[in-house]
């Protein structure tokens, strides 16, 4: 069947859709927000495909993965397996890096593993594997240097069979007489088997059995006859000690100055021989180089002290310190009665004040350094003398140690069962690179191994681009790999480079191996799994993607779409829901959905090809793809103003110490190709710098930078991300914008509720009284599926409606509370439009384009473009100063044309009011109506962090050597 054919689709807000879409086509769904794209393209086909395929499963395989809900379909024909590639898969876990994601890291410690040169971690020499035969040629050339250097040449073969352990070892000595041997070196002294050796069992010791002692003179090594008996028993007593210690073996060389063999040398010179990997010189032995030597999530590669994180959670003393307070008046914040002479710790610490002489009454700010590391870091070993009478009124004489702040909440975090305990101390923690490890995760035996004389996390820190590079020069190399590693490696290469070429194509040559997942933006996560897909192979498959081109610039879009083609050219169907015009443009079929949003949409306005789409006259989407509407340029004559807030030295991962200059009460686009560190400028470096100047409860450190001038202009900053208004259906429009607190004070003033004396938290869902007490307000019920996402059901008792039956009998305007918080912001307008500060805040809701949304929608199923506009109206609901500074990344993820003229009038509104806009963005019709643009690149990572260019967008689109400006050339023409 060469069709899809959906019949009857009733999902959310569509209107009984049918609609028939070619297979092993790029086909992309459009039009305005809330119109129905996601509904059909997820919630309909994606949905229906996982169920049937959950359904093709063995009745066991069912039991985990319980019941999926039928969506609100008549049929579906045609359907393939369905892969849904969205924005909201990206991984949290900290181990979790891009190289894990897309399996390279994977390949690299195959690679590192089979063809990988050991060095030394103290004195970096390579060191290789030895056979026995080899042992045996190196320990008989040292004693034959020894002979012509000295004449006579004594040595103890040694077997190590405990090194640094705890024990007696009293069996381990009974074994040794029972297999004839009759001296041992304990702990560097030799002794015999025929003494009562007695070992603190607490100590760690090292015990070595002596396997031959031989004494070599030069007229020895001369003769042949006696040079092969010597080889002979040298061999003898290696093997015999190799076997014992499993692999290892010790020629000690004697240098005591005596006529015979001392029984108890004290002056020996080790050399360590080992059948794995040992450094001679620095006694250390290797273990065996394999693939899980290298995963830092494995106790075999791990670093020790970071456990293969990277970081470590420290106690930061600028989170735990109140400057200006002292600490009798709580200046260290979790011992806030510190300087309580009664409790414990007080008791402890006014001694201490008094014995070092220092005041716990003077700020802290004014204290000596030393007297403040004290506080904070303890005294270590040191007694401290405490006397007094407790509370009732016993006599105490104690001597104790002073453990310190810092390393008492350490402990603590570290010991403690309690989650409360544990999340209040983490309130004060902060991430810190490991010492050990210096963020590269392993240990430092593994970092010793390298090709081409670089390690495993040098390769991963190097950009996708440059990474393939390399692979490519030691793949062609003379001199680096033998042929017998090409042979070995020619496989690894093969798949290692397929991989990296794919997120090359999408777009993402500027990340790095080692970048955390949790650092990815939504369109980085959804383009590296699209990648992985395309490394598949697979065919037939039906591909569902949620707007691909987020965070990616103008200049790379061709490269992703040829990416999706060459998908589809696999024999695999995609749909991608999808507002780029360069993608609908490049779409084999269109779909514009419309013809409004919410209840007013949910119909297919226009089906085919973009020709036809464009041709038909009730299409919104096709009247700006051909230019009938568009964008138009709303940008105000920049006047020169000295209102400005200027980041000196910016230098934050890829930033190269750059000094930006942002003019206040402008709309801003900073802008640059993707990975050229616009998001370090804004939210890792101003928005922090700010937002700690303005806020003593802000914990966040801003990235490095020399110093920030004008901030005397500005009176507070926001920080308008995608980020969700909330984890749980609890959170919803309603509440996040305060327009459900005028909605219950309305209830709670009608007739009926003041009969029976309801107060506005009667008709709150989240406090006891009016709430459904079977779902406690929620609506639905949390079904906890351990190693599986929780699944919320609707509730059986309230149906959803989250309240109790009284509650419900409580009437405004014909409505309860349920059927209100159904109602969509736009019928919402409407129904309260004589309720001023109500009303408002529903009119901003709208002017942000989510006139559609339902006041109770669940927070879980909002889109991120979603969650942004509507902390965005939140703020525009409020009372403006005209100094504030509103920061913005890609505020147009999931806008459509008609949407984005909303946006900009919204954002302008703002700028109008005297306020500075500063948006993250690469949409060119926002680009080309900002006041002042600053442009970063010219290329991404390494190669990015410079100020290509700053000023209008005129000044910008003759900018050559600027990306942006050459796009934007072409679009102000």
């Amino acid at each position: 069947m060469d069709k899809l054919i959906i019949k009857g689709a009733r999902v959310h807000n569509l209107k009984n859709v049918s609609l028939e879409l070619p297979k092993n086509k790029l086909v992309v769904f459009t039009g305005l927000s809330g119109s129905g794209k996601t509904s059909l393209a997820f919630d309909t086909i994606y949905a229906e495909g996982q169920r049937r395929y959950v359904e093709s499963l063995s009745a066991y395989a069912r039991q985990f993965l319980g019941v999926m809900e039928k969506p609100d379909v008549d049929s579906i024909q045609g359907l393939s397996p369905a892969i849904a590639i969205n924005q909201k898969s990206t991984s949290h876990n900290p181990r979790s890096t891009v190289g894990t994601i897309t399996e390279i890291y994977d390949y690299l410690r195959l690679l590192f593993a089979r063809v990988g040169h050991p060095h030394c971690p103290l004195c970096h020499r390579e060191i290789t594997r030895q056979s026995t035969d080899q042992i045996v040629e190196n320990a008989l050339e040292l004693i034959k240097k020894e002979a012509f250097r000295n004449k006579t040449s004594r040595v103890l073969i040694l077997s190590p069979i405990v090194r640094d352990r705890r024990g007696e070892f009293r069996q381990l000595f009974d074994q040794l007489r029972q297999k004839g041997f009759v001296r041992v070196r304990v702990d560097n002294q030799i002794y015999s088997l025929n003494e009562e050796l007695v070992l603190l069992k607490t100590n760690k010791h090292t015990v070595e059995a002596v396997t031959d002692r031989i004494s070599v003179e030069i007229k020895q090594i001369k003769s042949e006859v006696s040079l092969a008996n010597l080889r002979s028993r040298l061999a003898e007593a290696v093997e015999t000690a190799l076997n014992l210690s499993e692999g290892l073996v010790i020629i000690s060389q004697i240098n005591d100055a005596s006529f015979v063999f001392p029984d108890k040398p004290k002056k020996m010179k080790d050399r360590l021989f080992s059948q794995m990997f040992s450094c001679p010189d620095c006694n250390l032995s290797l273990p065996e180089i394999e693939p899980r030597s290298f995963s830092f999530n494995s106790p075999h590669g791990a670093c020790p002290e970071c456990n293969g994180l990277g970081d470590l959670l420290k106690i930061d003393p600028e989170l735990i310190v109140n400057p200006r307070l002292t600490i009798s008046e709580g200046g260290i914040l979790p011992f806030n009665r510190l300087g309580e002479a009664s409790t414990w710790w007080g008791r402890i610490l006014k001694q201490l004040a008094l014995e070092d002489n220092f005041s716990l009454r003077i700020p802290i700010k004014k204290m000596k350094p030393e007297s403040l590391k004290k506080v904070l870091h303890g005294t270590g070993s040191r007694l401290i003398r405490v006397k007094g009478t407790d509370r009732h009124g016993q006599r105490f004489d104690f001597e104790t140690k002073f453990e310190g702040v810092i390393p008492n909440l350490e402990r603590r975090f570290k010991e403690t069962e309690s989650d409360y305990i544990r999340r209040e101390i983490g309130k004060y923690l902060r991430k810190e690179i490991c010492p050990l490890c210096r963020g590269d995760r392993l240990k430092k035996e593994v970092l010793s191994i390298t090709i081409d004389e670089k390690s495993i996390a040098q390769i991963c820190q190097l950009p996708i681009k440059n990474l393939l590079f390399w692979l490519n020069s030691i793949r062609n190399s003379q001199s680096i790999l033998s042929e017998k590693e090409k042979t070995i490696t020619e496989p690894i290469f093969k798949d290692l480079t397929s991989r990296l070429n794919f997120l090359l194509a999408v777009g993402l040559e500027y990340l790095t191996i080692n970048r955390t997942a949790e650092s990815l933006a939504g369109g980085e996560a959804q383009r590296i799994r699209l990648a992985s897909q395309i490394g598949t192979g697979l065919t037939g498959i039906l591909y569902v993607l949620d707007e691909p081109t987020i965070g990616l610039h103008q200049r790379d879009n061709q490269r992703l779409i040829k990416t999706l083609k060459t998908l589809k050219n696999l024999g695999n169907t995609l749909i991608v829901v999808e507002h780029d015009r360069e993608m609908m443009e490049s779409a084999d079929f269109l779909v514009d959905f419309g013809p409004g949003a919410g209840d007013q949409g949910g119909k297919v306005i226009a089906a085919g090809q973009v020709s036809s789409v464009k041709k038909d006259s009730r299409s919104l989407t096709g009247q700006y793809l051909t230019g009938r509407k568009k964008i138009e340029l709303t940008t105000r004559p920049v006047k020169e103003t000295k209102r400005r807030l200027i980041l000196h030295g910016c230098r934050q991962f890829n930033l190269k110490n750059i000094d930006v200059s942002f003019p206040l009460g402008r709309l801003i686009c900073v802008t640059g190709v993707s990975g050229s560190g616009k998001s370090t400028l804004i939210n890792e470096t101003l928005y922090p710098a700010l937002a700690r100047h303005f806020s003593p409860l802000f914990r966040g450190r801003p990235g490095q930078f020399s110093k920030i001038e004008g901030i005397e202009q500005v009176d507070k900053v926001l920080l308008i991300n995608q980020a969700p208004i909330g984890k749980t259906p609890r959170s919803n429009p309603a509440t996040y914008t305060n327009a459900f607190k005028f909605i219950r004070e309305l209830f709670s003033k009608t007739a009926e509720a003041r009969i029976r004396g309801y107060q506005p938290g009667r008709f709150s869902f989240n406090l006891s009284g009016g709430r459904c007490e079977s779902c406690r307000g929620g609506g639905e019920i949390k079904i906890e599926m351990q190693f599986l996402a929780d699944v919320y059901v609707t509730c059986d008792v309230c149906h959803g409606k989250r309240y109790n039956h009284e509650t419900l009998e409580v009437k405004y305007r014909g409505k309860d509370i349920a059927q209100v918080l159904d109602l969509s912001v736009e019928e919402a307008r409407l129904f309260f439009k004589n309720v001023p500060g109500l009303a408002f805040k529903l009119e901003t809701l709208k002017d942000v384009g989510l006139g559609y949304l339902r006041l109770g929608q669940p927070a879980p199923s909002l889109s991120g473009g979603e969650a942004q506009r509507i902390k965005l109206a939140r703020e525009l609901s409020k009372t403006a100063t005209g100094k504030t500074v509103y920061l913005l990344d890609e505020p147009t993820t999931g806008l459509h044309f008609e949407d984005l003229k909303k946006l900009l009038l919204v954002l302008r509104r703002l700028t109008e009011s005297g306020n500075t806009v500063i948006v993250v963005e690469h949409n060119l019709d926002v680009i080309k109506n900002a006041d002042w643009i600053i442009d970063l690149g010219p290329e991404g990572g390494n190669e990015g962090g410079h100020l290509v260019a700053e000023g209008t967008p005129a000044e910008i689109a003759k900018n050559q050597s600027s990306w942006t400006g050459r796009f934007l050339a072409e679009i102000l023409k």
